[in-house]
């Protein structure tokens, strides 16, 4: 199923004469929404072509009844950049984006009908597997200061007050939230399917991220082929937040 989304759409379109095209990257939002992966777009729009959609259900948009799932949006997803035409993309996700990025990268493995379809997976921090030992906060239970402790090193830059929100912040808010939650409870399941990934992966993360530890993005990425696992010190669960140079470098070298 193809489904239609708000999309941003920016970076070089076409190649100069006699140039190779631009390669084509898609920027995946987590649960703050398209606001928490902006710096992300801006980046990577100086050198590749930048498709960041709005998830369904996020931001006011409207969710289809059949996407019930991280896997039935990867579908969607993989869907829409097929009849695009789009091949070799990069797909780079943050928190349930990072989850999202992979779960693509799993069903357009080779031999499905999206394969080559995915070229790499820059997981930011992402969530959705279940690791022993290491379970994801509950954001659910966190009030705005407990999200904000749990989600940077630096809680006064991340934390909100809930009563400067606007009624219109508020309810986009909140719909957010909903949608989060018909949509994204761990898959159990996850983990053990990371082994068919077959592009290669970036795992980054942040050292002060409490919503998953470093040492769950580390269990994540063992259990994907030859993913490559970086920490960037002093940041939390967005490190292209709280330290977006540090953040871009390891991005940067990891596509080059």
């Amino acid at each position: 199923m193809t489904i239609t989304v708000p999309i941003v759409e920016t970076g070089p379109t076409a190649a100069a004469a006699g140039a190779t095209p631009p390669r084509t990257a898609v920027v995946l939002h987590g649960g703050g929404g398209p606001r928490t992966v902006a710096p992300l777009v801006g980046h990577l729009a100086a050198s590749m072509h930048v498709l960041a959609p709005t998830h369904p259900g996020w931001d006011g948009t409207a969710r289809p009844e059949s996407i019930t799932s991280v896997r039935a949006l990867a579908t969607a997803y993989l869907d829409l950049l097929a009849e695009r035409g789009e091949r070799d993309v990069v797909l780079v996700g943050s928190s349930i984006g990072g989850w999202l990025a992979l779960e693509m990268a799993l069903q357009a493995a080779g031999g499905s009908r999206y394969a080559g379809v995915v070229g790499a997976v820059v997981d930011i921090d992402g969530v959705g597997a279940v690791v022993e030992g290491e379970p994801l906060a509950d954001f659910f239970a966190l009030d705005a200061r407990g999200l904000a402790e749990a989600a940077w090193h630096d809680p006064d830059r991340g934390y909100v007050d809930p009563a400067g929100l606007t009624e219109a912040q508020r309810a986009v808010q909140q719909g957010n939230g909903r949608t989060m939650a018909a949509i994204a409870g761990d898959d159990p399941e996850l983990l053990g399917r990371l082994g068919g990934v077959d592009v290669p992966v970036l795992v980054l993360w942040g050292a002060s991220d409490r919503i998953g530890t470093p040492a769950y993005g580390r269990v994540v990425a063992g259990a994907i082929p030859g993913a490559r696992f970086e920490v960037v010190e002093r940041a939390g669960h967005l490190p292209h937040l709280e330290r977006p140079d540090a953040t871009f470098e390891v991005i940067d070298a990891f596509l080059s």
